[in-house]
């Protein structure tokens, strides 16, 4: 054993070598949690040390113990040198790849010239998800679709919660007067602390409802998959449904966890898609089945639609006044607002607006995002 400086090269190898480190800290990763390792890098930002750390913890650790270890591997490998290159005690007799340091922010100056065009690389691929982020779903090539699935099923949905009316044990509060007096009980009447209580927190439901008809098949399968990282997130408490001429629930199919079995399934519970649009009928009933005594009641409820609607415009405005009125807050997604000179002309959304909390544009990835963060501080 003998004290070696470790070049920083090709960022893959790097992020292999951290691997064969896991294994020599006792982890069992094997090749398959390697793949899906560099698969999650490969949708994430690799410069960012914090998405590579929760890329890492998430698919190469397997058990609870395996935490601490891998917090330790991975802070000796990816923490930049102090006072120049790293220096590490190696085995001379197998030589081990190359650190990745350089491609955390804090040390990319430190990288050499060599260095440049992997980092370019890297960047490169940084800068497509970011592109990609701001596409328009319907304009994507077959390429850009299957790279928006991976994204699409790395998003980490946080869902709204309520107050509730229990109220438990907290530092802050009011007074808990039973706790404090049975406390001052059991130190023979001398009243040494105050307790204290407060309402908890319990999840807020949420009703995802997606326009499959005909004008919306070209955002159809990616507003699906998006459904289906929401459902999967939290099962218990989201459904989503399908608008077009009928109304479909699909919360059953859509909570397997593999995406594509999910869609697939889903496909063939769906009578009508690609079809006509008749908004107002299927709205009534939704609120007619779902709305006083079911999901819809207190809930964030979500509707993903163009607003076009072949039947009685009259008739969405009076079930659009229902479900406001049920629901916590009524968000309206429709991929057309994102677009130059979009005005809200179509009939439905004429008819639906006066009840919105909000209207969304949802044409991307990066509006889907902004439509989780309306949805986390409902």
């Amino acid at each position: 054993m003998t004290s070696t400086e470790v070049p920083v090269g090709d960022p893959i190898e790097g992020l292999v070598g951290f691997t064969v480190v896991l294994r020599a800290a006792g982890l069992a990763v094997t090749t398959d949690r390697v793949a899906a390792f560099l698969a999650a890098l490969d949708a994430l930002d690799v410069t960012s040390r914090t998405q590579t750390y929760w890329a890492g913890r998430l698919t190469l650790c397997s058990d609870p113990d395996d935490l601490p270890r891998y917090d330790r591997a991975f802070d000796d490998w990816f923490t930049p040198p102090r006072g120049g290159g790293r220096t590490r005690v190696v085995d001379e007799r197998k030589p081990p790849p190359p650190k990745l340091a350089a491609l955390t922010p804090s040390t990319q100056g430190e990288s050499d010239e060599d260095d440049a065009g992997e980092s370019t690389q890297v960047f490169a691929r940084a800068s497509g998800n970011e592109v990609l982020r701001n596409r328009d779903l319907a304009e994507l090539t077959p390429a850009e679709r299957e790279h928006l699935r991976r994204l699409l099923a790395l998003l980490r949905p946080e869902l709204p919660t309520r107050r509730s009316r229990r109220l438990r044990p907290s530092r802050h509060g009011p007074t808990d007067p039973g706790r404090t007096l049975r406390a001052a009980l059991r130190d023979q009447g001398e009243l040494r602390r105050l307790h204290h209580r407060d309402h908890s927190r319990r999840p807020r439901r949420v009703v995802l409802l997606v326009d499959v008809s005909g004008s919306m098949e070209p955002y159809a399968d990616a507003l699906l998959r998006f459904a289906h990282v929401v459902v999967r997130r939290s099962p218990g408490t989201v459904e989503a449904f399908t608008l077009g001429t009928r109304l479909t629930r699909i919360t059953r199919e859509l909570r397997m966890r593999d995406a594509d079995r999910a869609l697939a399934a889903a496909g063939r519970a769906i009578p009508d898609w690609s079809g006509g649009t008749r908004l107002g009928e299927v709205m009534r009933a939704f609120v007619d089945r779902w709305g006083q005594r079911g999901a819809a009641r207190r809930a964030v409820v979500v509707v993903f639609s163009d607003g076009w609607e072949r039947g009685e415009t009259d008739l969405l405005g009076v079930q659009m006044s229902r479900l406001h009125r049920l629901a916590h807050k009524l968000v309206w997604v429709n991929p057309h607002a994102g677009k130059d000179g979009y005005a809200p002309v179509q009939g439905g959304i004429v008819a639906a607006l006066p009840y919105l909390d909000d209207l969304l544009a949802g044409h991307s990835l990066a509006t889907l995002e902004e439509l989780l963060e309306v949805v986390r501080n409902a």
